[in-house]
Formats: structure tokens, C-alpha cells, sequence
């Protein structure tokens, strides 16, 4: 029983093997000098971390005069002007944006909250009266020069006019037609409610 449990106690007290037992003891100790003196070996690098690229902008089209005959038949087959809608805020209240990415706007509509009153403006400088076609509703309306460079011509709402929400739920799109200038399709986006809200609130 005790050869079994310690095996290196027998060796170690037979005279005979004494010799043997210092030999494997020694290059043992040798054996386990080395390993423990090796270097572990050198850490891989971890691989560089791949991040996506971002997305390039795209620039959006400039407006494109379309042909008069473009403009004849149904308003709602008119081809849409280019440009997007923006809603910034600032000192007089928020305006919303309609136009081509860098370039002046083409529409805006601003909420003047001290004077709680909308200007719904287009670029140009001709006074004749606008027409607005929505889904819903068409109206003619006199507009005001407002100055400034480029000049722009506005009209006059008050906030709890329903133009204004016929504007806002117009289906998809909306017409501002002046003699001497080019119709304008603008799309009807959520930028021009949200204006309208910020003076009724």
C-alpha cells in the first residue's frame, strides 16, 4: 500500500537505486528550470477594428425650369420642385424652408410669435396676387414685398386661418402659382404643421 502512495519514498532509501533517483531528480529539476524560464510566447496583435464608412452625401438636384406645357392639365401631374423641407428655430420664433441643399430657399414659412402672425413667402419680387392649391382648397391672395437679397414676397396668415391646415394635409403636394414666374409643387411635409403649431401654442 504505501508503494502505491509514495513510490519515491522506497526509491529514495534503496542504496541501490540512490544514483538512479539523484539522476531523475536533477533532470527533473532541470527539465522544470527550463520551462519555467521560457518566454511565453508573443501575443498576437488584435486586428484593427473595421468601422463602416459613413454615408456620403448626396447633393440634391437643382431646380429644373420644366417646359410650360408641363405646367397645363391637372396641378396634381405638375412636376414636383426640387428641394427639401427644413424646420429651424430662432430669436422671432421658426420658420420652415423649402429649396435645393445650398442654395437660398425657394418657399418659407415663418412664425412670427410676438406678433402671432405666419408669412408664407416665395422667392421673386413680382407683386401680382399667388394662388395656393391644395387637395382641399384654392385661394387667391395678395402678396407683400418683403426686401432683402435675394427679394422675397409674402403673404399674411393668421395662425387659426385654414389655408393653413389645408396646406399641412394637402395630399402629398401643394401649388403656389404667380403670372410671370414658374408654378411651384412643393411637397406637403410635416415641417410646415409643425411651424404652424409653434404659433397656435
Amino acid at each position: 500500500m504505501r508503494l502505491l502512495l509514495e513510490p519515491g519514498a522506497m526509491i529514495a532509501h534503496s542504496p541501490a537505486m540512490r544514483p538512479v533517483f539523484l539522476l531523475i531528480l536533477s533532470v527533473m529539476i532541470a527539465v522544470g528550470g527550463c520551462s519555467a524560464a521560457a518566454p511565453p510566447p508573443p501575443a498576437r496583435p488584435l486586428p484593427a477594428p473595421v468601422c463602416p464608412a459613413l454615408p456620403v452625401a448626396t447633393p440634391m438636384p437643382l431646380p429644373v425650369s420644366a417646359p410650360a406645357s408641363a405646367y397645363r392639365g391637372d396641378w396634381r401631374d405638375w412636376p414636383m420642385s426640387a428641394g427639401l423641407w427644413v424646420y429651424r428655430r430662432d430669436a422671432r420664433g421658426s420658420i420652415a424652408l423649402f429649396g435645393a441643399a445650398g442654395r437660398d430657399a425657394t418657399v418659407t414659412l415663418r412664425c412670427d410669435q410676438a406678433g402671432k402672425r405666419l408669412y408664407l413667402s416665395r422667392q421673386g419680387s413680382i407683386s401680382s396676387a399667388i394662388t395656393l392649391r391644395t387637395s382641399s382648397t384654392a385661394r387667391t391672395l395678395a402678396p407683400l414685398p418683403t426686401g432683402g437679397t435675394p427679394p422675397y414676397v409674402a403673404i399674411a396668415l393668421s395662425p387659426g386661418d385654414p389655408l393653413l391646415d389645408a396646406i399641412g394635409h394637402s395630399r402629398g403636394r401643394f401649388v403656389m402659382e404667380q403670372p410671370g414666374t414658374t408654378p411651384l409643387v412643393i411637397p406637403a411635409r410635416p415641417e410646415i404643421l409643425r411651424v404652424v403649431e409653434d404659433c397656435r401654442g
